[in-house]
Order: C-alpha cells, then sequence, then structure tokens
C-alpha cells in the first residue's frame, strides 16, 4: 500500500496506528508466499496471558489470506512458527487458496440456481412441515 492511502484509508489494516505499534512492540517473525509479514509481542504478556501475534497484510486486510501453518501460529494453536526448524508441515495441509465467494471462480454446489446445467428433479422423499 502506499503512504498516502495509509494515510487516509483504514480498511487496508496498516495504519500509522498499526505500524507505530509495530515498529514498538513487534518483532518480525517470517514471512509467506504472499508477501504478508507476522510478528510478536517484544516484552511483556497480551490478554491471553501469552506475547500478541499479528500479521500486516501485503495487500488489503483480508483472513483469507493466511496460509493454514500461519493460522495455527497466529491463534496459538502450534508454538513454532513455520519459519522454525522443527515446524513440520502436516501430510492433510494443502496450499492455501484464496477466498473464492463472490467471485465467478466461486464453488457452487449441485442444484444451486447460480451453476450450470439443469437443477435435479425432486426425488419424493421431501416433506413439506405444516403447523398443527
Amino acid at each position: 500500500m502506499s503512504i498516502v492511502s495509509e494515510i487516509f484509508s483504514w480498511w487496508g489494516g496498516n495504519t500509522w496506528g498499526t505500524r507505530l505499534f509495530t515498529w514498538r512492540q513487534g518483532v518480525l517473525v517470517g514471512r509467506d508466499d504472499h508477501g504478508n509479514r507476522y510478528f510478536r509481542q517484544r516484552a511483556g504478556v497480551g490478554p491471553l496471558g501469552v506475547p500478541r501475534r499479528w500479521v500486516i497484510y501485503q495487500d488489503l486486510a483480508d483472513a483469507s489470506k493466511v496460509p493454514p501453518e500461519w493460522h495455527g501460529w497466529l491463534h496459538h494453536t502450534v508454538d513454532d512458527a513455520p519459519t522454525s526448524s522443527t515446524y513440520v508441515t502436516k501430510p492433510w495441509q494443502k496450499p492455501h487458496v484464496m477466498n473464492m465467494t463472490g467471485t465467478p471462480q466461486a464453488w457452487r454446489p449441485k442444484g444451486s440456481i447460480l451453476s450450470p446445467g439443469v437443477r435435479p428433479k425432486a426425488t419424493g422423499d421431501y416433506k413439506a412441515w405444516k403447523p398443527e
């Protein structure tokens, strides 16, 4: 983001207040493939009794841009950051895919009015509820 947009917009995520707080309290832990930077609190503890952890997004703030390994670290699910030598990727973890809701690439279940094709006919196993 440009300096001008940081001055006049809060929705991008990285405002001057965030920049100042990060400069005073933050220690860079690492970066992900998308350019997001991850920080932890330099000293003291946050409201959960552990040092705070946060992310500064490369572009607009969008939580779906956080890969699973960094999500676990941010939420204190795992202690080791993905940049540490002791971190091991789990076999069930998939590469990050951005949230496609609201885009033409969004997943549309079978029978959705937005999906191509013909909606399947009702099978007769549905019984409407009637109040008594």
